[in-house]
């Protein structure tokens, strides 16, 4: 039995990823700044550590062996890596496993930047270590779109496609990737389809029985202009099977309620 640690384990990832390691016979810890206290099916143990300041940090890698590292935050995230990485050499932890996102030395977003250097900092660091990219998960795309929605009028970016991937499908492979040995970079990981922002939004306003006026927008920068070459798609590695329409219909239970 291994005994694996996940941080960020409220978060959309880690809620996902949780359950199959304690599935597949593994000691689990969870590591939150606001630990899951649901009763009612088996649970790891938690631990209530902020990785900005690292209290409580050491406690929670003694004894551990692989460190799955799902937290993420839009600041501090560099930093708060680097504090766990030196816990887990302190703790002896054997293997370090890292969830990114394609495109993230590609696509010219500070957020990315950041993942880019954890993933730097987490190859230099002496531990073994395992680094899983993946695309936009089916519920960002969600959100995203929800918030443009609140608005009669949704602009839309042009030449702009996602391919968006089932986060339990991600959960999956994460918790192969802790079972075994450090792999280092691994293949990339996306959904089934890459899909035009536009059909994204369309077939989500339709799932929640939403009407917007679409206006297309062709947007400058680096940004856009990266998303329009497909820096962030990896159509090579499709190797999700849940497609956006069946995550909708799951949503909603068959009926157009899902974006309301």
């Amino acid at each position: 039995m291994t005994t694996i640690l996940v941080t960020g384990g409220t978060g959309t990832l880690g809620r996902a990823l949780i359950p199959r390691l304690l599935d597949a016979g593994h000691d689990v810890r969870a590591l939150s700044r606001r630990p899951d206290t649901g009763a009612g099916r088996p649970r790891p143990a938690s631990y209530a550590v902020d990785l900005r300041d690292g209290t409580g940090l050491a406690e929670a890698v003694a004894g551990v062996d692989t460190v799955v590292h799902c937290a993420s935050a839009p600041k501090g995230d560099t930093e708060a890596a680097g504090r766990l990485v030196e816990a887990a050499r302190a703790a002896g932890v054997r293997h370090l496993v890292y969830i990114s996102i394609v495109g993230v030395d590609r696509i010219p977003l500070g957020y990315y930047r950041t993942k880019h250097e954890v993933e730097g900092l987490i190859a230099e660091s002496g531990l073994g270590w395992t680094v899983l990219r993946t695309t936009q998960f089916h519920d960002l795309v969600l959100r995203a779109v929800k918030a443009g929605a609140r608005l009669p009028v949704l602009p839309v970016p042009t030449g702009v496609r996602f391919q968006p991937v089932d986060v339990g499908e991600v959960a999956g492979r994460l918790a192969a990737l802790a079972s075994g040995a450090p792999a280092g970079r691994v293949a990339d990981m996306g959904g089934p389809e890459v899909l035009a922002a536009r059909d994204l939004v369309r077939d989500t306003l339709r799932a929640g029985g939403r009407r917007r006026l679409l206006v297309p927008l062709w947007l400058p920068g680096g940004l856009f202009g990266a998303l329009r070459r497909g820096e962030n798609v990896t159509p090579q590695h499709a190797d999700g099977t849940v497609r956006y329409a069946d995550f909708l219909a799951r949503r909603s239970g068959g009926k157009a309620a899902a974006a309301r």
